[in-house]
């Protein structure tokens, strides 16, 4: 059945109370991950953390439009709508939340499309954040970009070498000196938070990282959805634990390092060559005398 813009902002209505202190989000397991590829509509339920379902923005009946007329298209050709999938979360306790392409759902199930196609992924939400942040004993942390600093295509010169013939085939390859970097890191007390805009599963780049003999403590993904910058109270409630927690953070970019100190907003820039293939090595160097002059300074 059709449904209008009315019937249809009733509906999300309608779930969202449904979902209020009922449905959370939970790690899939193996067959979620590999073997879900398509999903009923009605068992998708809208994310009330995304500005989607935010009263005050709400849905872009204009975008639902568009994309109603391009499905409709494909629909009168013969065949399924053609969509990328939709970025899902597994729910409890049922069904699954959606992480991205809100309008895309709505427009299918607007049109009365019973199946989508769907990514099942796992993320670090911010209680996941949260806990992971209380449990840590450290007050420095170091944080990278994953597509722009972390990863290189495979025919990058500056790589580390494949530690598994199983990964010859894996379009992900670590940057050269990566792996030393975050043992050092990890030596001498810091914490390592990864991002990306990307919707990378938790797992698969923890996963990775371990086919490396290194590790990593924040995983934040999907830092491309527009409810990231929105700084609603979950969000400032992590950016206070982060200021009151990390003493110091480094940000390390391609051919920059970025220190900040305390809640002050303090920070001194570092350059680097982004070409050198002693960019790891050249970062120790750094991260060493700057640990040299915090030991100096409290004797």
């Amino acid at each position: 059945m059709v449904m209008t813009n009315t019937d249809f902002q009733k509906y999300l209505n309608d779930q969202l109370q449904e979902q209020k202190d009922l449905y959370v989000p939970v790690d899939c397991n193996w067959y979620d991950k590999f073997l879900v590829q398509k999903v009923k509509c009605t068992n998708i339920h809208p994310n009330p953390d995304d500005e989607f379902c935010f009263p005050n923005v709400g849905p872009s009946y204009r975008i639902i439009g568009e994309y109603e007329k391009k499905f409709r298209d494909d629909m009168h050709k013969g065949g399924a709508p053609l969509m990328e999938p939709l970025i899902v979360l597994k729910a409890h306790p049922r069904g699954y939340i959606l992480q991205n392409g809100h309008h895309r759902w709505a427009a299918a199930l607007k049109l009365g499309v019973k199946k989508v196609p769907v990514q099942v992924v796992n993320m670090m939400l911010p209680d996941d954040i949260k806990r992971v942040i209380e449990e840590s004993t450290n007050v420095r942390r170091v944080t990278l970009d994953l597509d722009e600093v972390v990863f290189r295509d495979k025919d990058d010169e500056n790589i580390e070498k494949i530690p598994s013939l199983f990964m010859s085939k894996n379009k992900k390859r670590i940057r050269l000196g990566i792996p030393a970097l975050f043992r050092y890191l990890r030596a001498h007390d810091y914490d390592i938070w990864v991002y990306s805009r990307d919707y990378y599963s938790t797992d698969d780049v923890a996963k990775l990282f371990k086919k490396y003999y290194v590790s990593v403590d924040g995983i934040i993904t999907g830092t491309g959805n527009k409810f990231a910058n929105q700084e609603s109270e979950k969000l400032q409630n992590i950016k206070n634990m982060v200021a009151d927690k990390y003493k110091t953070t480094i940000h390390i970019d391609n051919d920059m390092l970025l220190v900040t100190r305390g809640k002050g907003g303090e920070f001194e820039e570092h350059e680097l060559d982004a070409d050198d293939e002693k960019w790891s090595k050249d970062i120790i160097e750094f991260i060493s005398k700057l640990d040299d002059k915090e030991v100096d300074s409290k004797s």
